[in-house]
C-alpha cells in the first residue's frame, strides 16, 4: 500500500490485530475470512459520522479493505492522546447509540449472543473432558432461559462490546467509539451488562462508579431487574470462550480458561479476578 511498516507497533492482538503505523495510521488485521466483518464496520463508521456519533474515521485514501491471505485489513486514523472513558462518559454515549434510528442505506445485523459458543467449546484442546462436558450442557442451560425471556422492551441500536476501552476520549473531550465489528440490532441490555457484572460480580468497579453509569445511562439499573442473571451468566459464558479460543496460543491463556471455568462452575467465590487477553 506504499506505507512505511518498518516502525509498526502492535497495540492490540485479540479478536484482531491493531498495529500502528507512521503517519498516525492504524492497520487492523481481521481473523481469516471475515471480509464480511471488515466491511460492516467501514460502513458502520461512516453512518455513525453522519448520524453525529463521534466514532473511530476510516482513512478514505486508501482501499478498504484490502485481503491478504484471506485476512482483511483495514485502515484507521491514530486517535492520539486518548484515555478509556469513564462509566458515566460511557452511559452517555450509549443513551446517545441507542437513540438512534437504524441505517437506511444498509442493514444492522440481529445480535446473536451464542454465536459460535458451542463451536469454540467443543473443538477446544485446552478443556478436559469434565470441563467441555459442563460447558457443553451449561450452554444449553442458558440458552434456554435466554428463550424464556419476556419479549424485549425495545430494541435498538447496540455497541455489541460496550466497555470503557472502546470508547476513548482524546484531548477535546469527545468521546469516540472504537471497535465496532459487532454494532447490531438487539435488545440494549447487552451494552449494559458488561460494567453491571464488573460491580456485581468482579472487583473492577466500585458502587460509586456504577451508580455514575447509570445515571450516565439514565437512571437504568440493570442489576435491578430479574432478568439480570440471565444477561450476566450469557456474558461470563462468553468471555470463558473468548478466553478458549486464545488458548492456543500459549500458556497463561489456557491457565486463565481453566481459572474462568472454575469460577463459572462454583469453585471460586466472588468477586472474581479474571486476567485481561
Amino acid at each position: 500500500m506504499g506505507l512505511d511498516a518498518s516502525a509498526a507497533t502492535l497495540l492490540r492482538d485479540g479478536a484482531n490485530a491493531v498495529f500502528e503505523l507512521s503517519g498516525g495510521i492504524v492497520a487492523r488485521i481481521g481473523r481469516s475470512f471475515s471480509v464480511d466483518a471488515a466491511d460492516h464496520e467501514l460502513r458502520v463508521s461512516r453512518w455513525l459520522h453522519a448520524s453525529g456519533i463521534p466514532a473511530v474515521a476510516a482513512v478514505t485514501t486508501l482501499p478498504q479493505p484490502i485481503v491478504v491471505e484471506d485476512r482483511p485489513v483495514t485502515w484507521w486514523h491514530l486517535i492520539p492522546d486518548h484515555r478509556p472513558a469513564t462509566p458515566a462518559e460511557l452511559g452517555g454515549a450509549l443513551a446517545r447509540l441507542h437513540a438512534l434510528n437504524p441505517p437506511t442505506t444498509f442493514e444492522l445485523p440481529e445480535y446473536e449472543p451464542f454465536t459460535g459458543l458451542h463451536d469454540r467449546t467443543t473443538a477446544a484442546d485446552a478443556l478436559g473432558d469434565n470441563d467441555r462436558t459442563w460447558l457443553i450442557q451449561h450452554h444449553t442451560t442458558l440458552r434456554r432461559r435466554y428463550d424464556q425471556l419476556p419479549p424485549p422492551a425495545r430494541i435498538t441500536v447496540i455497541h455489541g462490546d460496550a466497555w470503557q476501552g472502546n470508547l476513548v476520549v482524546p484531548a477535546d473531550g469527545t468521546p469516540i467509539f472504537l471497535d465496532l465489528d459487532k454494532v447490531s440490532r438487539g435488545r440494549p441490555e447487552w451494552d449494559l451488562v458488561q460494567l453491571a457484572v464488573d460491580h456485581t460480580d468482579f472487583t473492577r468497579l466500585d458502587a460509586a462508579d456504577y451508580r455514575s453509569f447509570v445515571a450516565g445511562y439514565g437512571g437504568f439499573d440493570l442489576t435491578s431487574t430479574p432478568e439480570f442473571r440471565t444477561f450476566a451468566d450469557i456474558q461470563e459464558l462468553r468471555w470463558a470462550t473468548f478466553a478458549i479460543g486464545l488458548a492456543h496460543r500459549d500458556r497463561a491463556a489456557a491457565d486463565e480458561v481453566r481459572h474462568r471455568i472454575a469460577c463459572l462452575r462454583g469453585r471460586v467465590p466472588r468477586p472474581w479476578e479474571w486476567r485481561a487477553l
